[in-house]
């Protein structure tokens, strides 16, 4: 039985009981549970921080949907946005202040408990750091935003129709918040709880982004700061790495030890693991929604899949004839991360279900729309569905800290062999793969990808940020990423399925034998099909260019890449690097001017 369970069910009993649903410009009453009656035990305390959880384990269901590492058919904004049907108007997410209410209700009640002065610094620092993480939401979606620091009451009309605080007003409060949570919470590891060192990635991760972004959006005239927040990035990961006692998850099973994070029904004891969420079968369950292995919504995409390593660490895109490369011939010789993240020819489907195939070894399921790649990484492979429910989920993994740690340094132009080998190098050698070094060659496409790095290290910078989009493939990160770097404009490449040569009969487990065949768009598919050696009917697909009913598309009709959307409009600089406040908002306090031409 796994020793946080009662840690588990402690967390979901406190949000149903101090879940309120207060809104910044809507006030009610402060919550429930009345303070003089509360607020006086550590474990009142511990109950209360318990319910500023809001950790989204997103199973890693669509969590680098709609940017070059996947896509999607769903809704999503930034797809909306760049086909220009987002406005203030039609925005109503985001401008949300629940959250914040419930932390500064927490900070302005800690004084009257009976705890120790240690204590009380305890849960003010963890409070000072839900807040940190909720405004560094809000920055990195709005810039500008509001910076309040106390429970409004229904009165207080100033702070009720106060305007945007500027940028560098909120990170400068945001970096005092995450200082003094790193200075005061305790560094105690429990499974599944907020200690120290979840703290100090946040506040790594979060200098990382402030640095960078400042450093390549220059039009917002911040450029003198950027060595402040990455020295601070670098720092704060440093301290996690000599004093945290974390460590790479690794037995000397390159082709297994990184997939293995993903399935493991015990994270507690993992080194690498600084914040897990843990399940236990019927007590609390893991989600084991398979749509993210089906034709659902989300797939994966042909850019991410090009961006991994050769084996022997050369790059693929260097590779003759890489353009065209067929589905088997493009995973033969990578990195072996990449056969980790994506279902590669020759893997078998244990979990089936509506959205994909009968069990076997897996044969593309090809659809309309979709890229005919599918995701391993995070998808629950098994028949039990005991199994399912009982994966913990890596939130907070010490791969990013070595990560933000290298590129800091980097970006400063501070990085040596010495930093590279404690950090990327550790996680190159899990998958078997060369160590980096301190002057790669220089990849001609990431360099056109991301002209605007200019450093005289231009190809350590972007040889660290493929080892990032590699390493945090499907985790959320590349969004953000992208963000900093001030690269959205990669965002406006078409995305790509798998390529296939022309009509005809093609191999797609990697045995030499053909398992699916594509026919012209004029065609039917006949009642009888062709065979293959094995005395296996083949899989017909119709096919032709995008809005054609065919099976699915390729790029060139009767060859080319799988086509999975007509259009994937424009990125607009710096305006898309934001999002409007919503108009109702605006419409209740006039002071929330909108910004960069929204």
């Amino acid at each position: 039985m796994k020793t946080t369970i009662k840690f588990g069910l402690l967390t979901a009993a406190c949000l149903g009981m101090l879940s309120c649903n207060d809104s910044y410009l809507d006030i009610k009453p402060e919550t429930t549970i009345q303070k003089g009656d509360f607020f006086k035990t550590e474990s009142d305390m511990e109950m209360y921080v318990l319910n500023l959880y809001d950790f989204r384990a997103a199973d890693f269901y669509e969590a680098d949907a709609t940017t070059d590492n996947a896509s999607t058919t769903g809704n999503k904004e930034i797809k909306n946005m760049m086909l220009g049907n987002v406005t203030a108007a039609n925005t109503t997410t985001g401008w949300d202040w629940d959250q914040l209410r419930k932390v500064n209700f927490l900070l302005e009640n800690i004084a009257g408990s009976n705890l120790s002065e240690a204590k009380k610094k305890h849960y003010e620092g963890l409070g000072r750091y839900f807040r940190a993480r909720f405004y560094a939401e809000k920055v990195q979606r709005f810039s500008d935003v509001p910076w309040v620091d106390k429970v409004i009451s229904e009165k207080d009309e100033a702070s009720l129709f106060g305007p945007r605080n500027k940028r560098e007003e909120v990170v400068a409060k945001i970096m005092e918040d995450f200082a003094f949570a790193a200075a005061n919470v305790e560094t105690a590891k429990v499974a599944g709880k907020v200690n120290r060192w979840v703290v100090l990635q946040e506040y790594s991760r979060f200098a990382l982004y402030e640095g960078t972004y400042r450093k390549y959006h220059t039009y917002l005239n911040l450029e003198k700061t950027v060595q402040e927040f990455l020295t601070k990035a670098y720092q704060t990961s440093e301290e996690i790495m000599t004093k945290g006692g974390f460590s790479i998850h690794n037995t000397g099973k390159p082709e297994a030890d990184y997939l293995s994070l993903y399935n493991s029904s015990s994270l507690e004891n993992n080194p690498e693991v600084i914040l897990g969420r843990m399940y236990a079968t019927n007590i609390i369950n893991r989600s084991d929604w398979p749509g993210m292995f089906g034709s659902y919504e989300y797939y994966p995409l042909r850019d991410m899949l090009q961006s991994y390593l050769m084996k022997d660490g050369s790059v693929f895109t260097s590779k003759q004839g890489y353009e065209t490369m067929g589905f088997v011939d493009e995973f033969k010789n990578r990195d072996p991360r990449l056969a980790q993240t994506y279902a590669a020819p020759g893997w078998e489907l244990i979990y089936v279900s509506t959205y994909s195939q009968g069990p076997g070894i897996y044969i593309q399921q090809m659809t309309k729309n979709f890229s005919g790649y599918h995701q391993i990484k995070g998808f629950l492979n098994y028949k039990e569905q005991d199994t399912r429910f009982d994966m913990d989920i890596p939130l907070y993994r010490y791969a990013e800290v070595l990560l933000n740690f290298a590129e800091a340094k980097a970006e400063l132009g501070l990085a040596n062999q010495a930093d590279l080998d404690r950090s990327v190098n550790l996680l190159r050698r899990r998958a078997g793969m060369p160590d980096m070094p301190i002057t790669p060659a220089l990849d001609p496409k990431m360099a056109r990808d991301y002209s605007n790095v200019t450093a005289g290290n231009k190809s350590l910078i972007l040889e660290i940020r493929r080892e990032r989009r590699v390493e945090l493939a499907f985790e959320g990160f590349r969004f953000n990423d992208l963000m900093r770097w001030h690269a959205g404009k990669l965002l406006e490449k078409k995305p790509q399925g798998i390529y296939f040569s022309g009509l005809g009969n093609h191999d797609m487990t990697g045995d030499g034998v053909p398992d699916v065949k594509l026919i012209d768009q004029s065609q039917s598919i006949p009642e009888v099909r062709e065979k293959n050696s094995l005395g296996v009917p083949l899989r017909y697909f119709r096919v032709g260019k995008f809005g054609h009913d065919v099976s699915f598309f390729l790029s060139e009709g009767n060859k080319g890449y799988i086509d999975v959307v007509d259009k994937v409009g424009e990125f607009e600089q710096p305006k898309y690097y934001y999002r409007p406040v919503p108009q109702n908002d605006v419409n209740l306090n006039p002071n929330l001017k909108q910004i960069f031409n929204w």
